[in-house]
């Protein structure tokens, strides 16, 4: 093989690829560490939420950056006055883990930059849930309008007020892309499904190829790798998928 095409080979094949950031949506850390054991090869970026906050996840969490040498991207979605955010990620902070969720309301994306002081923690600012539609904005009284106008809107208030990137669907990704302030910010895409895996809780979803042509530096996928009868195979495939 021709050494250029031997090397283009390599780089398109290599994994772990930290694009990539897998959910251990699973019930505890003890679950968790044991999947990411699993995937240790092939995937080097992970996600750990609320649903594992009671189950050791900062612990988990620890282990996996401090020990393992993985990305964390601890998916908390804070959301409170100034003062209390500050303080909450002035906490987290300390662990030095790699990317934290808040909601992208201004006030708290400028107090969440207060509390991570000079760290490397990068502040994502979540804009509309993934999980949402223009029915549950209604239910839930946000302002009438177009769903992905919204959440473009929400993610240029977010970077003005400070934030590192933002938490939006494929589907959005190309237009916050295009913002003026999203130079030189993040774009992670939750709502990631690889081609016929079900949509579960989750409405406005995309392809891992997609979501990567539309802007987004990271594709965030749980339960079509954990729930897989091979999660490892699982996650290669997806990288495999990516442009």
């Amino acid at each position: 093989m021709h050494t250029a095409t031997a090397n283009a080979a390599t780089a398109h094949n290599r994994l772990p690829d930290d694009r990539l950031i897998v959910a251990l949506d699973v019930p505890n850390a003890v679950q968790g560490l044991e999947l990411a054991g699993r995937l240790n090869a092939a995937v080097s970026f992970y996600k750990i939420g609320l649903g594992m906050l009671c189950g050791g996840g900062m612990a988990l969490a620890n282990e996996l950056k401090q020990e393992h040498g993985k990305r964390i991207f601890l998916d908390m979605k804070l959301f409170d006055i100034g003062a209390t955010v500050e303080a909450a990620v002035r906490g987290i902070a300390q662990f030095e883990l790699d990317f934290l969720t808040v909601h992208g309301d201004p006030h708290v994306v400028r107090a969440a930059q207060e509390g991570k002081g000079g760290t490397e923690l990068k502040i994502l600012a979540v804009t509309i849930l993934t999980s949402l539609d223009r029915a549950d904005l209604d239910a839930g009284l946000i302002r009438a309008g177009d769903v992905a106008e919204i959440v473009t809107e929400r993610a240029a208030r977010a970077f003005e007020a400070g934030a590192d990137g933002v938490i939006a669907s494929p589907h959005e990704a190309a237009a916050i892309r295009a913002l003026p302030s999203a130079a030189g910010k993040l774009i992670v895409t939750p709502g990631v499904r690889p081609e016929g895996s079900a949509k579960g809780d989750q409405k406005r979803i995309a392809t891992p190829a997609y979501a990567v042509e539309q802007g987004a530096d990271h594709i965030v996928v749980g339960r079509p790798v954990w729930q897989a009868a091979d999660p490892d195979a699982a996650a290669r495939a997806i990288v495999s998928e990516l442009p």
